[in-house]
């Protein structure tokens, strides 16, 4: 028992050791515009910092199903669950249990990113393929996540690696087994594109270089890569049905398809006769069509969406998952490459019809080419752009939950789901830009930050 004990505590301290280094050696890449949010500090493992019975005082608590911010509540949470949610002249708080007292903050499910990039660290993909080893990437992927769990989001939907190969089901793994602490995650592996897609530019065609997605141009084959990727332990098949794109001169997007419709027909069919989802990438044209008469799960993007389809969305449930803010953060890269046109001038005008229609939006921001755990500004887009603070905090959960099949375990403070729980100090019904400034995350019952009451830390309203 003594040697095992001994190399416990040896295998803890390595891991934050490296884990320290690792947070040294990548630091957040940014804009000149957006500063980089400084990384979190290395983290034990999850169960080195559990408590069996936790009850939380709350101030006000954002009910997902309702969009009310319901006063002065109390949550019971025994291990990684929640026990019971009520008032607080109803629920008792046992003896035993430990009481975190938020009882000025407002209390939220814990957020959710259904589109990030784990494996990516700036805006130049083909250099960071090119010249760090998988292994620093999986550590950097590490990083990643973990700064994205510190800002609030306590669950990811990873789509693709960039050549990465399946290391977002290792980080999965790692994170559930609790070997690393950081986000839920479901990933989707490699992803795919078709001959002359997603590659690196600028190399003489005579050096073969590798690709950061996997290759498919046949039905046949979409077939075997779905079946390839399941194998390998991907949540989702992640195509790209659309790349490149132009600007007529009139503004227009001009977006060729990449997939046909009979290939993306064969992802679709090969994953749900699996139990498994598709997400597409598409900014418009062809290939969006393609994904929506195919009936993919999502539709990332979305820039350019004609009337049909956005009827094609609400007819088949579809959703859309906008990440507004990379648009906004691209204007002057943009249009300087395109004449003066950019995404987000064409970005805007479009999500503000797909909400006033009633599409399915969730909550995504494609984090990656800019700096994990800044991403929360999307949130402030989406409601300048059309949805209410309300709609949004919500697409941010139980809608994400939903899109991701996991609403029996997140997206909202009930019992018998995960107590992945968040807090700010203000009311984001007012102003959502709150939610760039959470002070409290809690993910499975275990504090993994607390801005509020922890000692030399100021609480709400203390200056």
């Amino acid at each position: 028992m003594r040697v095992q004990a001994k190399q416990l505590r040896v295998g803890v301290s390595i891991l934050g050791v490296a884990m320290f280094l690792a947070l040294c050696l990548f630091p957040a890449t940014g804009f000149a515009q957006e500063p980089a949010t400084p990384p979190p500090p290395p983290l034990p493992p999850p169960r080195a910092r559990m408590k069996e019975r936790v009850a939380i005082r709350a101030g006000r608590l954002f009910d997902s199903k309702s969009d009310v911010l319901k006063k002065q509540q109390v949550i019971l949470i025994e291990g990684a669950r929640i026990v019971q949610v009520g008032p607080a002249n109803e629920v008792q708080v046992p003896p035993g249990y430990d009481v975190l007292d938020l009882s000025n903050a407002t209390v939220l499910p814990g957020l959710i990113d259904g589109h990030t990039h784990v494996f990516t660290s700036g805006p130049d993909l083909d250099e960071q393929m090119m010249k760090e080893p998988l292994q620093y990437r999986t550590l950097e992927a590490l990083v990643n996540a973990q700064r994205d769990l510190y800002v609030g989001f306590t669950t990811l939907r990873d789509l693709k690696t960039l050549g990465g190969m399946f290391g977002d089901v290792d980080l999965r793994n790692a994170i559930n087994n609790g070997l690393v602490q950081g986000p839920r995650m479901q990933v989707s592996g490699r992803g795919f594109q078709t001959t002359g897609g997603f590659r690196p530019k600028g190399y003489s065609r005579d050096i073969p270089l590798p690709s950061m997605l996997e290759t498919v141009d046949s039905p046949w084959e979409a077939r075997k890569a779905v079946r390839e990727h399941l194998t390998n332990g991907a949540d989702w098949i992640k195509l790209y049905a659309a790349y490149e794109f132009t600007f007529a001169p009139d503004g227009k997007m001009m977006v060729p398809p990449t997939f046909t419709l009979e290939e993306v027909q064969a992802f679709v069919e090969e994953a749900h006769d699996k139990g498994h989802k598709v997400s597409c990438h598409a900014f418009g044209g062809k290939g969006l069509r393609n994904c929506l008469a195919a009936g993919v799960d999502t539709i990332e993007h979305g820039v350019e969406l004609s009337d049909d389809d956005i009827q094609q969305f609400k007819t088949k449930g579809i959703y859309l998952i906008p990440t507004l803010y990379h648009y906004q953060l691209d204007r002057e890269h943009d249009a300087k490459k395109y004449g003066g046109h950019t995404v987000a001038e064409v970005s805007e005008p479009n999500f503000r019809r797909a909400v006033a229609a009633g599409v399915k939006i969730g909550f995504g921001t494609g984090v990656g080419p800019f700096p994990h755990g800044t991403q929360t500004k999307e949130f402030g887009y989406m409601v300048k752009f059309g949805m209410t603070p309300a709609q949004v905090i919500r697409a941010a959960t139980i809608v994400d939950a939903q899109m991701m099949g996991w609403e029996a375990n997140i997206g909202s403070l009930e019992r018998g789901k995960f107590a992945d729980i968040v807090a700010v100090c203000g009311d984001p019904l007012a102003d959502i830009t709150e939610l760039e400034r959470v002070k409290f995350v809690m993910k499975g019952g275990q504090v993994v930050r607390n801005d509020l009451n922890s000692p030399g830390e100021k609480g709400c309203g203390q200056k």
